[in-house]
């Protein structure tokens, strides 16, 4: 029976932390920005002012966004490299465009570009 507790206390502290945005170090990966960037006027200033309206749009928005998408999306952006939150918004509001998407649509989509170019007619 206590086994059986400990799940749900874990499950329950599972649900507690993708209901709110993880806590990023943002600042290396706006120094890496900047040093690989090809625009001229792109500072480090920028990107931290960048991550920071991320950061803000993601607190009123996460709630949108399913588990799923939070979870996977946070993976993502904190999988290799330095973590964002400007990947991290993007990365949950295309998941949630995508699950949007009218059922069938992405099969459509292949098979126009597959066409493309190609000479024959669908």
């Amino acid at each position: 029976m206590s086994a059986l507790l400990q799940v749900i206390a874990v499950s329950s502290n599972l649900l507690l932390v993708a209901d709110k945005i993880p806590e990023l170090k943002y600042e290396r990966s706006c120094r890496a920005a900047v040093e690989a960037a090809a625009m001229p006027n792109r500072n480090q200033d920028a990107c931290l002012q960048d991550e920071k309206a991320a950061k803000a749009k993601l607190q009123q928005e996460w709630g949108e966004f399913t588990a799923s998408q939070k979870s996977h999306c946070v993976r993502l952006s904190t999988t290799g490299g330095f973590p964002s939150y400007v990947e991290l918004l993007t990365c949950v509001e295309m998941s949630k465009a995508a699950a949007e998407l009218p059922k069938g649509s992405t099969e459509s989509t292949r098979i126009e570009r597959s066409t493309v170019g190609s000479g024959s007619k669908p």
